[in-house]
């Protein structure tokens, strides 16, 4: 019934937006009114029909928040999960996008400096001088293109401007934290540069008691720096350079086991995840798996030229280019134990180039856009696998209830490895150890071309129209290799299911294309208050997925599924408010999916795992959804914020399509997310002054996998920040002090993981309690 109620209210009025990427000014034109441009013309945000959570990099850095994944817990509707900088998670409105496979498209638009960057694993980036992070939710194929199935995000980096000025920040807290970085602003009217930096590192958080492994697991060692050239010859152009290098060499990710002990007396379950962990990892296969350590190698190279050019009184011409090459590799413990069982690196590579264009027309009862768009992209994701076999056989059996020599276990009570015995035993003291390795790697090569137009009506002086499409042409080709040799003691490939394509590399190619609409609507109630709705279509690319079988006399042959492409109609409406001293907004939206994409662990044809993960359709789903977010300027010194969403939504309970899926809640996707918080900032005199904000924030219970699983869960967190300190000199000088997870919340990042793949799920804590005092020195105009 509510559905039906949510559904008539919503479709009463036609709906979306003007479009293109927006930008925000930091002044505003009246309190909290922020002022944002879309088609390139400066517009209030409760003006743009569209739902928003725009936030300038000053509030950012207000807040404390040096990761995008905190950064989420103070916008209603989004969740990014950081297992590591590798393989990131971002949720909007519960829907997902993380898979690592190159075979496989993204939901969610990850833009920086206006270019798609969505890729899982190149898509991680730090966030230090931005001009703004703006969350656009809902399907936005004519304003973000075709990855944003489910909303956006766009990350915009301070840009040079005239003047000289320059800012120095040092840092330390518990945890070894140190960080140091600034940036330094130099240019004249035509030509201005900036360079931007930021070094981070910090101890691990979790302790590991392998004598194999020499670094703590979550230690952060990352540095990222960035250039930026402006040119303006003209008041009529504009163009852009960017460069951007990012690096981290970072500990291993704690994948603990919550079968396995890792010590004398440790806790079984999700509780062990808050203990010692015993990550022995494999450093007898470090030839396979590249380093004898557990941790992240990654680099990410970006480079962005921008054009903006005003030709006529009523017309602009709009340029978007970008580069972007990333090359990581994550040596993992996958059984989360001392045992040299399950251990793999995921090696991930990639290329991506896009190009747009756009025209932009603003006139006086008619604003519109039309344009192309270019995105290629060429990666890998290679997974060599480790492993000892005695060791291997005797704890896989163990798992089945059958072990291969009963009597051992694979890990003791005491953390230490029985199972390493095995093979002496096995070969009656012919080898006390056998070595094994293989690989395989997918592939994908991915090109789309797009045309799109966009052309808003003001009907009248209260009412605009608007209509969108955009046509996409998409080339997806898959390409899949696989090194799998036979066991020396069990003659079979040691991991079932999986199958060596001897030698060959499998190529699969398919075209397809669609076409995406958009309506929107918005009617001025009032100067100060607007009523929206919204219709919009989204899309996730079909896979082309591609793996190895064996034909009837046990030759490999290619193994090709097409999952079929997503789709979801988004219908929305809401209210905005931007009245003096108050800013707020309330929205409602309702989703329906069809041929719904899940990442489900492979079996083989016994029911055995591989070890891999493939993409099945989960039927159709739906998601219910309310947002709501207010700022208000209680006194010219202190300001008060919150926001709040709700979402009611899951697999659509239709059993005989997906009876292992239906009625699942959507991974990661909390019912209820709230923060809130104050600003303070006030004026000492003699040129001081004092700020503080304090924040809370809080997210209901979420499920890591689907079908949802309650050992596979966490329970509601709910975490206080806080960010104080004193400036003086004018803010030349500037001495802050931060705390995040004040109370020393225990709650899990992930949990399953590719552990859970084998039967034996792994659980990784998140961030304890942080806190530690920066100083900062500003100079120039």
């Amino acid at each position: 019934m509510k559905h039906t109620l949510i559904r008539t209210l919503l479709l009463t009025s036609v709906a979306t937006i003007p479009a293109q990427a927006l930008a925000q000014d930091e002044d505003s034109s009246s309190g909290n009114q922020i002022i944002v441009t879309a088609q390139k013309v400066e517009q209030r945000a409760q003006d743009v029909p569209i739902t928003i959570s725009a936030t300038t990099g000053e509030r950012i850095e207000e807040l404390g928040v040096t990761d995008l994944d905190e950064f989420s817990n103070y916008v209603p509707g989004l969740l990014i999960q950081e297992q590591s900088a590798n393989n990131p998670g971002v949720v909007i409105r519960g829907i997902t996008s993380d898979s690592g496979s190159s075979q496989q498209g993204p939901r969610v638009t990850l833009y920086y400096n206006g270019v798609d960057i969505s890729r899982s694993r190149g898509s991680y980036q730090a966030i230090y001088d931005l001009e703004r992070v703006e969350v656009i939710k809902g399907p936005q194929a004519t304003l973000f293109g075709t990855a944003s199935a489910v909303g956006a995000i766009s990350l915009v980096s301070a840009r040079p401007r005239e003047g000289f000025s320059g800012e120095i920040t040092g840092g330390y807290g518990n945890f070894d934290q140190t960080v140091l970085g600034g940036h330094l602003n130099i240019g004249s009217d035509v030509i201005a540069g900036r360079v931007a930096f930021e070094w981070r590192t910090r101890d691990g958080y979790v302790e590991n008691l392998s004598p194999n492994q020499e670094e703590e697991l979550y230690a952060q060692d990352q540095f990222g720096i960035r250039g930026s050239l402006r040119f303006t010859p003209n008041p009529d152009l504009t163009i852009d350079l960017i460069g951007t290098y990012d690096q981290q060499r970072n500990g291993g990710t704690p994948f603990i086991s919550g079968t396995f002990p890792a010590f004398a007396g440790a806790p079984g379950g999700p509780a062990n995840a808050f203990e010692d962990a015993n990550l022995g990892g494999n450093p007898a296969g470090a030839a396979a798996l590249g380093d004898d350590q557990l941790g992240l190698n990654r680099e990410v190279y970006d480079v962005n030229l921008t054009a903006e050019w005003q030709f006529a009184d009523e017309w602009t011409f709009t340029t978007v280019n970008g580069y972007r090459r990333f090359d990581s590799a994550e040596v993992f413990d996958a059984d989360g134990s001392a045992a040299p069982f399950l251990e793999f690196t995921e090696i991930a590579e990639g290329d991506q180039f896009s190009h747009e264009g756009r025209f932009t027309y603003s006139g006086s009862s008619l604003r519109g856009s039309f344009g192309w768009n270019a995105f290629i992209e060429d990666g890998i994701q290679n997974v060599p696998f480790a492993t000892e076999e005695g060791t291997y056989l005797q704890c896989l059996t163990s798992l089945f209830g059958a072990p291969l020599i009963p009597g051992i276990p694979c890990v003791a009570p005491d953390g230490s490895v029985p199972a390493s015995d095995v093979t002496e035993l096995a070969t009656m003291g012919a080898a006390t150890a056998i070595p094994y390795s293989s690989v395989f790697e997918n592939q994908g090569e991915n090109e789309a071309y797009s045309v799109f137009a966009d052309v808003t009506w003001l009907a009248t002086d209260r009412l605009e129209l608007t209509a969108g499409l955009r046509y996409l042409f998409e080339d997806r080709q898959s390409g899949f290799f696989a090194s799998i040799p036979n066991s020396v003691l069990s003659g079979a490939p040691l991991i079932p299911g999986q199958v060596d394509t001897g030698g060959q590399t499998f190529i699969a190619e398919e075209d397809f294309d669609a076409f995406l609409p958009r309506f929107n609507a918005l009617y001025r109630l009032t100067d100060d208050v607007n009523i929206f709705a919204t219709i919009s279509k989204g899309r996730r690319a079909p896979v082309v997925q591609l793996a190895a079988g064996l034909d009837g006399v046990g030759n490999p042959v290619p193994d090709l599924d097409i999952i079929a492409e997503e789709t979801v109609w988004n219908y929305e409406g809401g209210i905005k408010v931007a009245s003096g001293s108050i800013s707020a907004s309330l929205g409602v939206y309702y989703q329906v999916y069809d041929d719904f994409q899940v990442s489900v662990a492979q079996l083989d044809a016994n029911g055995n795992p591989t070890g891999a993960f493939e993409t099945a359709s989960a039927g159709s789903a739906s998601n219910l959804g309310v947002e709501g977010e207010i700022a208000v300027d209680a006194t010219d010194w202190l300001q008060l914020f919150g926001n709040f969403g709700y979402i009611d939504g899951g697999i659509d309970e239709d059993g005989a399509f997906s009876p292992e899926f239906s009625g699942a809640r959507f991974r990661l996707q909390p019912e209820f997310q709230a923060s809130g918080g104050i600003n303070i900032d006030y004026d000492l005199g003699n040129g001081m002054r004092l700020f503080a904000t304090p924040s809370i924030t809080h997210r209901s219970r979420i499920f890591f996998e689907v079908p949802n699983s309650d050992l596979i869960s966490q329970d509601a967190v709910t975490l206080v920040n806080a960010r104080a300190g004193v400036s003086f000199a004018e803010d030349r000088y500037e001495v802050a002090a931060f705390i995040r997870n004040a109370f020393d919340e225990e709650y899990l990042l992930d949990a399953g993981n590719t552990g859970g793949a084998f039967g034996i799920p792994t659980f990784i804590p998140a961030e304890p309690q942080f806190y530690g005092v920066q100083l900062t020195a500003r100079f120039g105009d």
